[in-house]
C-alpha cells in the first residue's frame, strides 16, 4: 500500500482572467507588398489578414510577456506572488536556456513560482492550458500563469510570397485558478509528426552557423537568408480544413455538448478561409460569435487564441460566462482543442 498522501487540489480548474499586449507599430499590406509580387486583395482573399502587428526593439518576448500578464493577473483579482507556475509558449525566444519564463516570473514579482517554456506552435496555447488545468487540480500550484507569445517577424522571410504577409506579433495571457464546477473540459490533443516538414524553420541554426552554404537560400548579397518560418500552404490548408474540424468535434463530445450549446468559437487565428470552412463543417449556429481577430492581428501562433479571447471579451462580442470552443494547430503538426467556460 502506498504511503503517499493524496493531493489536495482543486475538484475543478477554470481561466480567471485575461490579457493580452499587441505592439504599438501596425503594419498593412502594402507594406508587405515592398518585397512581394502580390497585391492586397491577394492576400485579403487568401488569408482574410488587412493588417498586422511587428514588436518594436523594446518590445520583447518578455516584456510583451510583462505586459499581458499584468492585464491577466488585474482581470483575475490575482496578485503575481500568488502564481504558483508560470507555462510560456513560443517559438520565437532565441536563448536556447534558460527559459524566458524564468525572467517573465521574476519580472511580475512571483514568489518563486516555477517556470517553463514549451514549443508547442500555434498548439502551444491549448497545451499550456491543459497542463494549467492539471497543475490546479493536482494541487502543484493554486494559480498558474498561462502565456502564449511570438515575435514571428523575426522569423519571417519577408521576400518568401507563401508567408511574407502572415505572420504578427503579441502576446496573451489567463490565469487559470480553481473553480467549484468544470469550466475547462477534457483536452483533445495530439500530434502527426509524419507531416512535420509541411512547416518548419527554413535552416536548422547549426547549419545557419556552420557557414556551409549549399542548397541554402540567399540574399541579393550571396549571404545566407537568416533562418524563418516556411509552410506548404496547400498541405496545411487542406489538413487544417479536413482533419481539425474533426478535432473540434471530438472535444465538443468530451464536454458533452453540441454545437447548439455553444456561444463562441476561437480557433487558433491561421487564415479566414480555415475559419470559415470549420464553421460550415461543424454546423455551428448563427447565434455562435466566431473569432476572426487574424484580420488585424495576422497569425501570431500561440498567441492567438488568447488574444481573440481578450479582444472578444473587450468589444463585447463575448461575454464572461459564455462557453467556448478553442482549438489550436499547427506545426509539428501538432493540435489541441477544449471547451472553456470564459473569464
Amino acid at each position: 500500500m502506498s504511503k503517499i498522501k493524496p493531493s489536495k487540489g482543486a475538484p475543478y480548474a477554470r481561466i480567471l482572467g485575461v490579457g493580452g499586449y499587441r505592439p504599438t507599430r501596425v503594419v498593412p499590406n502594402e507594406v508587405i507588398l515592398e518585397k512581394i509580387d502580390s497585391s492586397d486583395e491577394w492576400i485579403r482573399s487568401r488569408s482574410g489578414i488587412e493588417t498586422r502587428h511587428w514588436a518594436g526593439p523594446e518590445e520583447t518576448v518578455a516584456a510583451m510577456s510583462v505586459e499581458a500578464s499584468g492585464k491577466a493577473l488585474a482581470d483575475a483579482g490575482i496578485d503575481a506572488s500568488q502564481i504558483g507556475a508560470v507555462v510560456v509558449s513560443t517559438v520565437s525566444h532565441f536563448s536556447q536556456t534558460p527559459a524566458i519564463a524564468t525572467e517573465i516570473a521574476d519580472r511580475l514579482g512571483t514568489d518563486r513560482a516555477a517556470a517553463f517554456d514549451i514549443s508547442a506552435g500555434c498548439a502551444g496555447f491549448g497545451y499550456g492550458l491543459t497542463l494549467a488545468k492539471g497543475l490546479v487540480v493536482e494541487g502543484s500550484a493554486e494559480y498558474v500563469l498561462v502565456i502564449g507569445v511570438e515575435r514571428l517577424s523575426d522569423l519571417t522571410d519577408l521576400e518568401d510570397r507563401a508567408t511574407a504577409f502572415l505572420f504578427g506579433d503579441g502576446a496573451g495571457a489567463v490565469v487559470v485558478g480553481p473553480s467549484p464546477e468544470p469550466a475547462i473540459g477534457p483536452t483533445i490533443w495530439g500530434s502527426e509528426g509524419d507531416k512535420a516538414e509541411t512547416i518548419k524553420q527554413t535552416i536548422p541554426w547549426d547549419r545557419f552557423r556552420s557557414g556551409d552554404v549549399s542548397g541554402l537560400p540567399l540574399d541579393s548579397e550571396g549571404n545566407v537568408k537568416f533562418p524563418a518560418i516556411t509552410q506548404e500552404g496547400q498541405a496545411v490548408f487542406r489538413w487544417a480544413v479536413f482533419e481539425m474540424a474533426k478535432v473540434a468535434q471530438q472535444a465538443l463530445d468530451a464536454a458533452g455538448i453540441s454545437p447548439d450549446d455553444l456561444d463562441v468559437f476561437i480557433p487558433h487565428q491561421a487564415n479566414v478561409r480555415i475559419i470559415d470552412s470549420m464553421v460550415k463543417t461543424l454546423k455551428l449556429p448563427e447565434h455562435v460569435t466566431v473569432a476572426r481577430d487574424i484580420r488585424t492581428t495576422g497569425n501570431t501562433s500561440a498567441a492567438s487564441i488568447p488574444l481573440a479571447m481578450e479582444r472578444l471579451l473587450a468589444t463585447g462580442d463575448a461575454k464572461s460566462g459564455d462557453t467556448a470552443l478553442v482549438i489550436g494547430f499547427g506545426a509539428g503538426l501538432v493540435y489541441a482543442a477544449t471547451v472553456v467556460t470564459l473569464p
